[in-house]
């Protein structure tokens, strides 16, 4: 790898924003792009034209990343807003996901590749269901950083014992989640204080600001010690007189690394081979690692498809019909018992039962609800999935990639479910299989 390649690498930080309705979101993520220098003029003159027409004599900085009409004139946050900007220090990448808890289910979104979430809390309000719900979807998504960003301190009188008390209860709870790491910084993103500029008025807090935050905090981007995977996303046959032989799998390396020579199986079949080339950009290389886009040629004319999933041959996770997930319930419609959905993995879609939900999470005291029957909108909790075809899963502790699935509605492709494989705070309770005989029995 070369140096150029490993310096994009470790200098770009993907994160998301979390919070309730009106405790500052849209103005934060403004403030940070106004402050830091990442907007351009044109983008600005616009805002002060918006906010002025609106009888404001400051410019909105919210209106910055609130760009469908239906948000700036609700003054809510609706859809993930995907807001790209660098520093001298550090390119980033932002999710400015949305605070109604109707739209709980676009932080999955956000947060599910990010390293690092903020959830912002309003210091009038201090902790409130919404934001314990964002830190145990955050945890659950195993994200590694959790900021609490805690906004509108210049309306407490930048009082230091509101901030602690916010803090500490926060913390207590996102530890018990099983956060790893938890940052509290005291913020007001009207007035700019601990944004990008250290505040004049809160001197009894010694720590960063968030910019100073997001630009120091560790980030690993090494997948390619991790268990390397390659979900087949397509067969390419040319069949042409340059290339009348040619047969590659294509697709995005999910993790780990490949290189020619290593011996591997093809998931679910089980069917073994060595790779006898690797094209990267339509060059031949001798490896290739994670997030690169590869055509994969295997010594072996064996039976490969979309949908299938190469690994190392002594690396391989185990292929199975019974998974056992914590997940997200994110679609208006209940989940219930004997659900018949479809479930996709990776680039395979498959159909599948689900056969128990064994507990629903109570958010307020992280009690387990026991056998609730079905899961609502927003509703995190334990479930068993029987799927009509085996398939190859790591636990989403060991691959974000690998151990994720979402749930999908086969009536009209509707996104019901998103699935945590294995183990999580939520511990699974055994689940009995009960017959079927809806024609969907496996």
């Amino acid at each position: 790898m070369s140096t150029t390649t490993e310096l994009s690498e470790t200098t770009l930080l993907r994160f998301a924003t979390a919070g309730s309705v009106d405790d500052g979101k849209s103005t934060l993520v403004g403030r940070l792009l106004h402050d830091s220098k990442s907007v351009l003029t044109d983008q600005l003159e616009a805002v002060e034209h918006a906010s002025r027409s609106r009888g404001q004599d400051t410019p909105d900085l919210a209106l910055l990343t609130d760009g469908l009409r239906a948000e700036r004139e609700q003054g809510i946050t609706i859809d993930v807003a995907y807001r790209y900007f660098a520093t001298p220090r550090r390119r980033f990448i932002l999710a400015d996901t949305p605070g109604h808890v109707q739209y709980t289910r676009n932080m999955v979104t956000g947060a599910s590749t990010a390293e690092l979430t903020v959830v912002l809390v309003d210091a009038r309000n201090g902790v409130v269901e919404q934001t314990r719900r964002h830190a145990a979807i955050a945890a659950l998504l195993r994200v590694p950083h959790v900021v609490l960003a805690v906004n509108k301190m210049d309306l407490v009188g930048y009082e230091e014992s509101v901030f602690a008390a916010i803090a500490e209860e926060f913390t207590a709870y996102a530890l018990e989640l099983g956060v790893p790491e938890i940052t509290a910084i005291p913020i007001s993103a009207l007035a700019g204080d601990n944004v990008v500029d250290a505040s004049a008025t809160m001197d009894w807090y010694g720590g960063p600001t968030f910019l100073e935050h997001l630009e120091t905090v560790p980030v690993s981007h090494d997948l390619s010690h991790c268990h390397a995977r390659l979900p087949v996303q397509v067969v390419i046959r040319p069949q042409t007189a340059e290339h009348p032989d040619y047969r590659g799998y294509a697709g995005q390396i999910a993790a780990g690394s490949f290189r020619v020579g290593d011996a591997v199986s093809v998931l679910p079949s089980g069917r073994t081979s060595r790779i006898s080339g690797i094209d990267l950009l339509g060059e031949p290389v001798d490896v290739a690692w994670t997030s690169q886009s590869v055509t994969v040629l295997l010594e072996d004319d064996i039976d490969v498809s979309r949908g299938d999933l190469i690994v190392p041959a002594k690396d391989a996770p185990a292929t199975t019909q019974d998974i056992e997930a914590t997940v997200c319930h994110v679609a208006d419609a209940p989940l219930t018992v004997g659900h018949r959905v479809l479930l996709k993995h990776g680039t395979r879609t498959v159909k599948a039962i689900v056969k128990d939900i064994p507990s629903r999470l109570t958010l307020a005291d992280l009690s387990l609800h026991p056998h609730p029957g079905h899961l609502a909108a927003n509703d995190i909790g334990r479930v068993k999935v029987r799927t009509a075809e085996p398939l190859p899963v790591d636990s989403y502790a060991d691959s974000r990639r690998t151990g994720s699935f979402i749930l999908i509605d086969p009536s009209d492709g509707t996104t019901l479910t998103a699935g945590m494989v294995g183990e999580s705070f939520a511990s699974p309770e055994p689940v009995k299989d009960d017959p079927d005989d809806d024609g969907w029995d496996f």
